[in-house]
């Protein structure tokens, strides 16, 4: 699992038919900022996910890739690699908030 921002959306008019009616996300991954550890910060990598929990653009989300992304009950008939699974409230590293 990580944390990502979700950046956008993606919109796909012919897909294969058990992805229609699915959301797809274009999320950017976050890690813990080595130079200042009360942050988060991009390394510029972009990710389309399928949105599983309603997630909107700038919202921080826990994404799951691989064979974890297809355990959920809404993806598991689906071709995905990466599904949100979760909206992240706070995050909190040495009992202190860090920014997002």
């Amino acid at each position: 699992m990580f944390i990502a921002k979700v950046i956008g959306t993606v919109v796909s008019t012919q897909k294969t038919q058990v992805m229609t009616g699915k959301k797809l996300l274009l999320i950017e991954p976050y890690v813990l900022d080595p130079d200042e550890p009360s942050r988060l910060k991009t390394y510029g990598r972009t990710l389309v996910a399928v949105d599983t929990v309603g997630a909107g653009e700038g919202e921080y989300v826990i994404i799951v890739q691989g064979s974890s992304a297809r355990m959920a009950p809404e993806t598991k008939t689906l071709p995905v690699d990466a599904a949100a699974i979760g909206i992240i409230d706070s995050v909190h590293v040495n009992r202190q908030a860090i920014t997002l």
